[in-house]
């Protein structure tokens, strides 16, 4: 080769770098930065939140953790059974997350200490909606939209947005239309029959309490999570409270309850103001928010009872 072709090929061997560099795309994120050189095709998610928000976005994730509680508790989106389990939220097996060959991979925080070897697996791209002095429903925004942006979905992600916040004020329409929504609302999931786990005004469910216009019976803030636990006598100290139980309720709780005297006694029970609704997941993304808000207004207009089922 002639010493007078070297400055050309240098040139075309600098633009073609050039190119894929600047044709690459950068995000930040809690652990780093993620770069893609194009849009990514399998993704597996290492929690639920994650995993809703790539279902909402039209994306099947090729791998999931603890895929069978996300049936139990979260339930919407629904998550296809075709999708594998690569172990649980708190460790997930890196020998099946690899096996399944993603082109990205979506966790949290908790999982900060294998950060590291993800990201010999993949490109890993991490964001908590839960952690100390987050506010849920920001966060989980944000998630949405930067996921949309990665995945090239972005109009498809505020799309849902925009149908969260039009869905939000159909519903405090309803509630107001009438008539139940003067009256504040205590929303427990059930741990035993003594004792319930309360959501406080820091966590998710509170965005959707405000976008109804409802007041929240609980007035003092739980952990980051956004909730605390709480034997059944603390709700007494709200005697103007409806009380909402959140499914799924242990079996025979209903028959323990109605021998309990902590249950009996307590203001909304006596007054036949308690609801049941199905399971909405407390710890998720976005979509809980809309599903709390129509489930939530379904069983308020629809009327109480003094049962747990």
């Amino acid at each position: 080769m002639s010493i007078d072709h070297l400055p050309r090929i240098t040139a075309v061997l600098c633009l073609c770098l050039f190119t894929t560099v600047t044709g690459a795309k950068t995000w930040q994120h809690e652990q780093g930065t993620l770069t893609l050189g194009e849009t990514p095709k399998r993704v597996v998610a290492l929690n639920w939140a994650a995993t809703e928000a790539l279902l909402l976005l039209g994306v099947t994730p090729v791998g999931v953790a603890d895929k069978a509680g996300y049936s139990v508790w979260v339930r919407e989106p629904e998550l296809p059974e075709s999708v594998p389990n690569i172990g649980t939220r708190v460790a997930p097996s890196l020998e099946a997350i690899a096996e399944l060959e993603p082109d990205l991979i979506v966790t949290s925080s908790e999982m900060a200490p294998a950060t590291d070897l993800l990201e010999r697996i993949a490109p890993t791209y991490v964001i908590s909606v839960y952690k100390k002095g987050s506010k849920p429903f920001a966060k989980a925004r944000e998630m949405l939209l930067t996921l949309g942006e990665i995945l090239d979905r972005e109009k498809r992600a505020q799309a849902i947005l925009a149908d969260i916040d039009d869905t939000l004020a159909t519903q405090r329409q309803r509630l107001q239309r009438h008539g139940v929504a003067d009256q504040p609302v205590a929303l427990v999931n059930f741990l035993d029959d003594r004792h319930v786990r309360i959501y406080a005004p820091n966590g998710l469910y509170q965005t959707a309490l405000n976008a109804l216009g409802l007041t929240n019976a609980w007035p003092h803030a739980g952990n980051y999570w956004g909730f605390s636990v709480v034997g059944l006598e603390a709700i007494a100290a709200y005697p103007d409270s409806r009380i909402v139980v959140i499914e799924p309720t242990r079996p025979g709780l209903s028959q323990h309850l109605e021998d309990s005297p902590f249950w009996t006694y307590l203001p909304a029970v006596q007054k036949d103001q308690v609801y049941q609704i199905d399971a909405v997941w407390p710890f998720g993304g976005v979509f809980p928010v809309k599903r709390l808000a129509v489930n939530l207004t379904n069983s308020l207009i629809d009327g109480g009872t003094n049962n747990v089922r």
